[in-house]
């Protein structure tokens, strides 16, 4: 028999673009189109259709960049369409280009009494029709003209991504809006044609099951007239019917399917337009769960069904009916899907604090497993974290992206820096956007790595990012599928089945432990500084009015804010979504971040300055409160009395080479250059700066990654860069005694950099204080701090403790982590001897060692200070940046942590009497990283606790206020079953890096 397959596939191809599809719709019938274009931002369907509209022609174009136009659709469903096997639809096209769901126009369809039908997009461009023959059809759509930024992912720079340059011209035509007679049959053939023909492509061309399938394809083809699709429909089905019913192979994998719309709470579109892409998305939900009863749909970040529950209660009422049945299943308890590198230790945890109470308290339920398929890499805090919120599972695809190398499990136990493991799952299918084609289940099944041991993966499927969801096209997929001769065998479950599931059927799986390091994406730890920045200080802002509003509610009697606190935190947890604080989103995300922030600074400034009123009194005396958890030049932590005089005085001295400062701890040497060419360890008599080199170097590299402009910096910038040593101005500024500094300004293409490099008296610590005029384009600035320790790791703060990462490259693994993440400071060392690098808002890092002609080793601590990507964000971090950072001799990493608490929160000076702490810590291992009321309002005190040094801690932590006890908590506040750390004589015992939540009864 000759072999003539390929033609045959070739046949069925044009079979199914040129005969079926276009006869899947039997007759159309135009509806009545008038419209109306809202002036400005979207308005809600209330007001919308009390306004005029006009008539609108098919074919005419609507919509500037970001705008709505609401179309009013008015007909008549024919009153001949009574054929069986058929059904009436509202077929609508807004212009859609051939690109995915959720990066271009799209709609959501309201009756006139305002309740939301479905929603119009690429991939559902039908809305159901309750009427039969006769029936009258009248709806509103409310479309949205968002512009393809995206720009089929060429990084090209736009302008789109700003309403203040996207222009006004139209982007979209209408192209029809239609009463459609959709046949039945001809859809379920097609159907049928899509799996059984991705199941060719993929099985190997020696199987009989192939040549079988390959022939009934074939014989369904032979059999529909293609002059009456319609009339033979049903012929062509019934060929395929023993191809669809022969069973999967006993040994095929098992797919756990998953409906899922990873929605981004914002990238390239901003936050508001997020809000209608969660309402279009769940619209289509709901009506597939009205059609299909085994259908399962999972949705993560609470801040999603708030926001639905805001702006769509009726939909948000339809969604908590669904959620009691189990079907729309919440997931995650996050408030976002956070980016999970740079929160810091309170907002990750206060991501599931707010996120979980949302869903108890609204919807009932409690989340187990932790769903974030699309962050960009994962913080080794995050098991405890994960664990301490009652949560038992973790879900994410994102490492599949390495670009180095590949992890070896899909399904293990992540093991995090304290110990604490959690049963963590990978989907092999590799993507969080499947449409249950052949193509993606057969990759599952081939990639997935725990064959021999286990045989059962997840995969999440439906349009994401931009939205979407599943399609009655991806349900057909997994009812075919059920069982199917040569596919995996799929079923439509909750996570929560699948993860029983497979930790049944693996109860011992391997271990990672540490940090789950994306290979790839980088540059996320820098780009958009000023919304880093944001970050940062609204992260310290919220543990300064928490502790003092506490504090004063205590003490003084004031009420506590918790309306103004929980507003704050929600903005805050939102921003950390993992394409806003990444700093990877489109000019208008990041310019409403930066105003929000400077919205909380206000709200929080205005509670602390309130509740310091409060507890500091009448009195005229100056007083320092410090809201640290060390204390600072004798002010106690976490309260307020007077600055300990420093016995030693800072001397300045300019000679020909430079200028010195003596603190009496170091001695510095500040070149003509305005480089640090010594740093003295006074009391270790010992040199920092290695031979030949200087500190507080400023680089300029090119940045000019290969794709994903605002998310990666390549390894090749090393190659391209150059040290700015050239002054246009260096002056001492201040002289003493308390303080001294020196002012360095350079020039750099069109920027300017103005640096203070300052020391106080007594301190081993060097602050440098950097404001750049940023005007650079695809340009990358470092700071570099050589110095002479014999280092082999390197030690960066995460949240609640710090990781070590290897600094040689021995391996792959090694060699592809030359950019890391470290929060407030970055400690390197030799036995008996470190230093500390502290910063006060900049997240990436990179640290080397070399060895010198002489022998000796140094270790280059490098921070990253600005990019200049231009894609999303052409303007991206164009204008005025301060960063601070200091260099601490002789600092072990006890030192490091309180120095990078001490850098970030600034001491502030009220008028009144001394303030004692609301609690204390007999231990400088353990640390006290919040002082709250609780969340329930009972006014209980809430403190939150770690140990941070990495070793084993015993402390007694002391309540200067009345009690009635103290319970240890999980992260909800709610008792444990069991203390763990809490004794019975009050005592915490610690293990490294353990969090304790204590919860202290009032009243």
């Amino acid at each position: 028999m000759h072999d003539d397959s390929k033609l045959v596939q070739q046949r069925i191809a044009r079979f199914v673009r040129e005969r079926l599809v276009p006869a899947m719709y039997r007759e159309r019938v135009p509806v009545e189109v008038t419209a109306w274009t809202a002036p400005g931002e979207p308005v809600p369907f209330a007001e919308a259709v009390r306004q005029e509209y006009a008539p609108f022609a098919i074919g005419s174009p609507w919509g500037w960049p970001w705008g709505t136009v609401w179309f009013h659709l008015r007909g008549v469903v024919p009153a001949g369409w009574t054929d069986p096997g058929t059904r009436p639809e509202l077929a609508v096209d807004l212009g859609f280009a051939g690109v995915q769901p959720g990066f271009q126009s799209e709609g959501l369809a309201y009756t006139p009494e305002g309740k939301v039908v479905a929603a119009v997009e690429p991939r559902n461009a039908h809305v159901p029709l309750p009427g039969g023959p006769g029936s009258a059809v009248d709806l509103y759509v409310e479309a949205a003209s968002n512009p393809g930024v995206a720009a089929d992912w060429t990084y090209t720079p736009t302008r789109m991504g700003d309403p203040a340059t996207a222009g006004d011209d139209p982007l979209y035509r209408l192209v029809a809006a239609d009463i459609a007679l959709l046949d039945v049959t001809v859809w379920e053939l097609a159907q049928d044609f899509w799996t059984l023909s991705g199941l060719v492509a993929e099985l190997p061309t020696d199987l009989p099951r192939r040549a079988e399938v390959l022939r009934a394809l074939e014989r369904a083809v032979d059999v529909v007239d293609p002059d009456d699709v319609a009339g033979t429909a049903a012929l062509g089905r019934a060929e395929l019917v023993d191809a669809l019913a022969s069973p999967a192979w006993p040994s095929a994998h098992r797919v756990h399917a998953v409906g899922h719309a990873h929605i981004d709470s914002a990238w390239l579109w901003p936050v508001r337009e997020t809000v209608r892409k969660v309402a279009r998305t769940f619209a289509n939900v709901l009506d597939l769960m009205d059609t299909d009863e085994e259908f399962v749909f999972a949705a993560s970040s609470a801040q999603q069904y708030a926001w639905l529950a805001e702006h769509q209660p009726e939909l948000f009422e339809r969604v908590k009916q669904r959620v009691a049945e189990g079907r729309f299943v919440p997931v995650g308890g996050m408030w976002v899907e956070s980016d999970t590198n740079m929160p810091g230790s309170e907002a990750l945890a206060r991501q599931f604090v707010a996120g979980k109470r949302f869903f108890i308290e609204q919807l009932g339920v409690e989340p187990l497993e932790v769903w974030l398929p699309d962050s960009f890499g994962y913080s080794a805090a995050l098991p405890q974290l994960i664990t301490a919120a009652g949560s038992r599972w973790f879900l994410t695809q994102k490492i599949s992206w390495n670009e180095t190398n590949v992890m070896p499990h899909h399904t293990f136990r992540w093991e995090g820096i304290d110990g604490t493991q959690v049963f963590t799952h990978f989907p092999p299918v590799d993507t969080y956007n499947a449409e249950l084609s052949q193509h993606e289940l057969a990759r599952a099944q081939r990639q997935y790595a725990e064959k021999g041991r286990a045989n059962t993966s997840l995969v999440p499927f439906g349009w994401g990012d931009g939205g979407g969801g599943p399609t009655r096209e991806m349900l057909a997929a997994a009812a075919r599928t059920k069982s199917l001769e040569g596919s995996p065998a799929v079923r439509m479950t909750p996570p929560a089945e699948f993860f029983s599931t497979a930790e049944a059927e693996y109860p011992r799986p391997p271990v990672w432990s540490g940090e789950l390091y994306l290979e790839f994406h980088r540059g996320t730890y820098t780009s958009q500084a000023r919304t880093k920045r944001g970050n940062r200080r609204s992260e310290h802002l919220l543990r300064e009015a928490e502790l003092w509003a506490a504090t004063a509610a205590v003490r003084a009697g004031l009420p506590y804010p918790a309306d103004v606190l929980e507003r704050c935190w929600h903005t805050v947890l939102l921003q950390q979504f993992h394409d806003i604080l990444p700093g990877t989103s489109i000019a208008w995300v990041h310019q409403e971040a930066e105003r929000n922030y400077a919205r909380v600074a206000e709200d929080l400034e205005a509670v602390v300055a309130r509740s310091l009123a409060a507890l500091a009194g009448d009195g005229d005396g100056a007083v320092t409160v410090n809201a640290g958890p060390y204390p600072v030049d004798g002010v106690p932590a976490l309260g307020g009395g007077a600055i300990a005089a420093s016995a030693e005085a800072v001397r300045v001295e300019e000679n020909g080479d430079g200028t010195v400062l003596d603190s009496g701890a170091v001695r510095v040497v500040v070149d003509r250059r305005g480089l640090l060419t010594s740093v003295y360890d006074l009391a270790a008599d010992r040199e920092l700066v290695p031979p030949g080199s200087a500190a507080n170097l400023l680089q300029l590299h090119r940045d000019t990654p290969t794709q994903w402009d605002a998310w990666d910096i390549d390894e090749h910038y090393r190659r391209h860069g150059r040290d700015l040593t050239d002054v246009a101005e260096l002056a001492v500024v201040e002289r003493g005694p308390e303080r001294a500094a020196v002012r360095i300004v350079r020039k750099a293409g069109a920027s300017t950099i103005t640096q203070v490099v300052s020391l106080a008296a007594g301190s081993a610590s060097i602050e440098i204080d950097t404001h750049v005029d940023w005007h650079e384009r695809q340009k990358l600035l470092k700071l570099a701090f050589p110095v002479d320790v014999h280092a082999e790791r390197a030690t960066s703060e995460i949240q609640f403790g710090h990781l070590h990462r290897p600094i040689h490259t021995n391996t792959s693994w090694d060699a592809a982590r030359f950019e890391t993440v470290a929060h407030r400071w970055v400690h390197v060392g030799e036995p008996g001897y470190g230093v500390a690098v502290a910063n006060d808002s900049t997240y990436g890092h990179d640290v080397t060692r070399s060895t010198r002609p002489d022998g000796g080793t140094t270790t280059v601590v490098r921070l990253s200070l600005l990019r200049a990507p231009l894609f999303p964000d052409p303007t991206s971090d164009q204008g005025e940046h301060r960063l601070r950072v200091s260099l601490r001799a002789g600092a072990t990493i006890a030192d490091a942590v309180a120095e990078g608490y001490r850098l970030n929160l600034p001491l502030r000076t009220v008028r009144g009497a001394p303030i004692a702490p609301l609690v204390t810590v007999d231990s400088p291992a353990v640390v006290v990283e919040a002082v709250k009321l609780a969340e329930d309002g009972s006014g209980d005190v809430v403190v939150r606790l770690y140990e941070a040094h990495g070793g084993r801690a015993s402390a007694r932590v002391t309540a200067g206020f009345e009690h009635s006890g103290v319970v240890e908590t999980d992260l909800l506040e709610r008792p444990l079953p069991e203390p763990v750390a809490l004794a019975g004589d009050g005592t915490l015992r610690l293990r490294p890096f353990r969090i304790v939540t204590l919860r202290y009864r009032r009243g």
